[in-house]
């Protein structure tokens, strides 16, 4: 179960940085780069390109969506939309389900079914640059058939999250809801990298994110290197990312890892039993300073880090508090209440369906 989850989320995250070599239709953009073309407005007032820098043609309602990432479909909830989503991805009605129709039709997000997706005639496919990671197109049919698809590049900065959001708004016509929800983000965004910008160079603290655990059978380490949303979200807490010498998601070997030694250790694998106490017995890891002092932290809201939303803030102050607790001690969360940590269900809910 464990390596078949790993594999899958190391997919769609190493994803991120395979997306610039696909031979897909202007995906060779980044999002940022595609953003001023995405806010291009067709006579309607509706956006006439999606952040791929793709040409779409949206109808004046959108009334039925078809939602193909967790990020997107958690958006779309927030939004007020859940009654308009007809279909999703796997992952979506795992982690959000409880707020989705209960006959909601589920497909895989790397290897969607064409055929079922037309048949709906849905208003809005959103999808995820994750879905393209193997250069194919796997919507080539969806596509031909006339549907209007936006697809959404994976964001590797908190603009491009910011951006992600505002598109979606203005494509489901609750473009005021979507300024509020990112005025909101970036309001709290600003307040915890204030803070972060009083902490002294010599006083920064070194973090380790990891997004699995190594073992015999899988000995490399996943984790967030330069041009990610989460060096940059460490950067901004006033820390230094240990493997920011690395673009997008690197692989690490135990001994770079170690040789890193970090002062903190934040993981998000959440299916590693008793994981912190997993990663305080590493043998050869005793000197690292993370483990010696046993700042080794599992993140509650794993979810939230690795699905580019307003939700990621939860996720960042998370990662605050664990690095500095004294520091942001009265940071507050805008988006607690509704992010509530989801880690234990989404396992009990994979384990049920494996």
């Amino acid at each position: 179960m464990k390596n078949k989850f790993l594999s899958a989320l190391t997919t769609m995250m190493i994803g991120a940085s395979l997306i610039a070599g696909c031979s897909f239709p202007a995906m060779a953009e980044s999002s940022t780069e595609a953003a001023a073309e995405g806010s291009a407005e067709a006579v309607s007032g509706l956006p006439a390109k999606d952040l791929a820098g793709n040409d779409i043609s949206l109808p004046e309602e959108v009334n039925t969506i078809v939602a193909m990432s967790p990020s997107s479909t958690r958006l779309l909830i927030d939004l007020g939309l859940s009654d308009r989503i007809v279909a999703c991805d796997t992952y979506s009605f795992l982690y959000y389900g409880d707020s989705l129709k209960a006959d909601i039709p589920q497909f895989d997000m790397m290897t969607p079914d064409n055929e079922a997706i037309v048949a709906l005639d849905p208003d809005l496919i959103l999808t995820t640059g994750m879905s393209y990671a193997s250069g194919d197109d796997v919507y080539a049919a969806v596509r031909e058939s006339g549907v209007c698809i936006a697809d959404i590049p994976s964001a590797s900065s908190l603009a491009e999250v910011a951006d992600s959001i505002n598109f979606i708004g203005a494509c489901t016509g609750t473009s005021d809801i979507a300024a509020e929800i990112v005025s909101e983000m970036n309001d709290t965004i600003d307040s915890v990298k204030a803070v972060g910008d009083t902490i002294p160079e010599d006083q920064k603290k070194s973090v380790l994110y990891m997004l699995n655990t190594p073992t015999a059978d899988s000995p490399s380490i996943y984790s967030a290197g330069k041009g990610t949303y989460i060096d940059e979200m460490i950067t901004d807490i006033g820390a230094v990312n240990a493997a920011s010498s690395d673009e997008q998601w690197p692989s690490l070997t135990e001994e770079a890892a170690v040789a890193a030694d970090p002062d903190v250790i934040l993981t998000s694998d959440t299916y590693t039993e008793n994981v912190v106490d997993t990663i305080l017995g590493l043998e050869g890891w005793d000197n690292v300073k993370a483990v010696a002092d046993k700042n080794v932290y599992l993140m509650n809201y794993s979810n939230e880090l690795n699905q580019p939303n307003q939700h990621l803030v939860s996720a960042m102050i998370e990662m605050a508090k664990d690095i500095y607790p004294d520091v942001y001690a009265d940071i507050a969360d805008p988006f607690a209440e509704s992010a509530e940590p989801q880690t234990e269900a989404a396992e009990d809910a994979t384990e049920a369906a494996d």
